[in-house]
């Protein structure tokens, strides 16, 4: 790698310009577990290792950037969660985090069901063997066709979102001659303390039927009178990234009191209850999710309050992580091709990949942290701003940083804890092909999404 020197930017901390980060760490070598797969460090020669594949080997192998996926750790992350809740409960994997054959195969050999939101999630699922009764069809406007597939393959639930939805659903199934298993997505007015645009348990948005005004139980209302429907339970989801308990404890609350009006008018007791997911990970050090069997322990213990309170039975408990599953298990894996320094402000590293591979940044001011990865540095640390090759000032993939101020073009950096949408949201913005997903372990590397090339690119331009 070439390391050639540079004109060095701001490096100590009493001279940095004012902005949202940290002091430099003690040492950047170190690599915080908190934010790395489980398997990731770094060898003797300073390169970092995953699954006992280093990082030098892999960019020359499949090339950068790429994602990197630690298939032993996302294993791991899955059997904690569904160890955490129990065979009394179910866990519904949320494919729109990352989807691809193989991780449908892992999750049903780690015993996880699957919850997709669309007719190519629900292909890939069903290409990749997930048996159908373990699929949760999602989606705000999910089409005739989608609708149709999903109950032709017998998927174990349609969560239905809309007045709309209750009646086309019912349409499509009795006309196949079959009753579908449904929930109802509720939303229960719940701020969640996150990104506005993945709060989605407050009244004005596009999600769910609200809970106030009676609408959601004139849905049930609807749901209990169609034959082509089994109504089977509720569903509420409140957000994304969410580390405060307190949302589901209020979602719960107002659920399982729908739950008991649902009793006394009707004179049943519907079954279950899915909470979604939403449960955040740590994308910096400053970041402090919890573990599964936390999470589990504090939401049995609401609901089963909560339905004692009311003199309910307690239903069977769903939940859907995504992004706590994948996303700490992954890292994108950059080349710096330019190291632009700034007086007094920050340097600027520009990296072959950008918003096109993690539009989380420009999208939701997401933080990421980052680390020189192809070797060892005991430079002084110096302040910078990753950003992408876009054309595009907002184009940035680390918005604020320390690494080693020897940095030179050649250099391989990494962001860790991109498992989750950075791959489901990339683009070919620019015509900049989407990087590959490589799966490491056990020191075995293999490619599980391929990279795009421009044959592709160019078989979809008919004109």
């Amino acid at each position: 790698m070439s390391r050639s020197a540079h004109p060095a930017g701001p490096r100590h901390a009493d001279v940095l310009p004012e902005g949202h980060y940290s002091a430099p760490p003690a040492d950047l070598n170190a690599l915080d577990p908190k934010v790395w797969a489980q398997t990731v460090e770094r060898g003797e020669d300073g390169v970092v290792t995953v699954g006992g594949i280093g990082v030098t080997q892999l960019a020359e192998e499949y090339g950068t950037p790429a994602y990197v996926l630690d298939e032993a750790d996302f294993r791991a992350r899955a059997r904690a969660w569904r160890t955490a809740f129990g065979a009394d409960a179910d866990v519904f994997y949320a494919g729109k985090a990352f989807l691809s054959r193989a991780v449908v195969r892992w999750l049903h050999e780690e015993g996880l069901n699957l919850d997709v939101c669309s007719g190519g999630e629900l292909a890939t699922a069903l290409s990749a063997g997930m048996p159908a009764d373990r699929i949760a069809f999602h989606g705000n406007n999910k089409s005739p066709e989608e609708i149709e597939r999903a109950v032709r393959a017998g998927v174990g639930r349609i969560v239905l979102d809309s007045f709309q939805e209750i009646v086309r659903v019912a349409h499509i199934a009795q006309s196949l001659g079959k009753r579908q298993r449904v929930q109802i997505r509720i939303t229960v007015g719940v701020e969640a303390h996150t990104h506005e645009f993945i709060a989605t348990a407050h009244e004005d948005q596009k999600f769910g039927i609200p809970l106030a005004g009676g609408h959601a139980a004139e849905a049930v209302r609807r749901a209990l009178q169609l034959d082509g429907l089994e109504l089977i339970g509720i569903h509420s989801h409140i957000g994304s990234q969410i580390f405060d308990m307190s949302g589901f404890e209020v979602a719960a609350h107002r659920v399982v009191g729908l739950l008991k009006d649902i009793r006394d008018e009707h004179g049943i007791e519907l079954p279950e209850i899915d909470l979604g997911g939403g449960l955040g990970i740590a994308y910096t050090s400053d970041d402090d999710p919890r573990e599964p069997h936390e999470i589990a322990k504090a939401l049995t213990e609401i609901v089963t309050r909560e339905c004692e309170s009311a003199k309910l039975r307690t239903p069977r408990i769903s939940v859907e992580p995504g992004r706590a599953i994948v996303g700490p298990t992954a890292f994108t894996l950059y080349e710096v091709g330019t190291v632009k320094p700034l007086d007094g402000l920050r340097t600027y590293v520009s990296v072959d990949g950008g918003m096109s591979d993690n539009i989380r940044a420009a999208l939701y001011d997401a933080e990421y942290t980052v680390a020189l990865v192809s070797r060892a540095s005991d430079a002084e640390p110096m302040l910078v701003r990753v950003v992408g090759k876009h054309c595009e000032s907002g184009d940035i993939v680390v918005k604020d940083a320390f690494l080693p101020g020897d940095l030179a073009p050649g250099d391989l950096i990494a962001v860790p804890a991109t498992g989750a949408y950075c791959r489901s949201m990339a683009s070919n913005y620019n015509h900049v092909l989407r990087p590959p997903v490589v799966a490491v372990r056990e020191g075995e590397a293999r490619v599980v999404v391929r990279r795009e090339t421009e044959e592709d690119l160019l078989r979809l331009d008919v004109g």
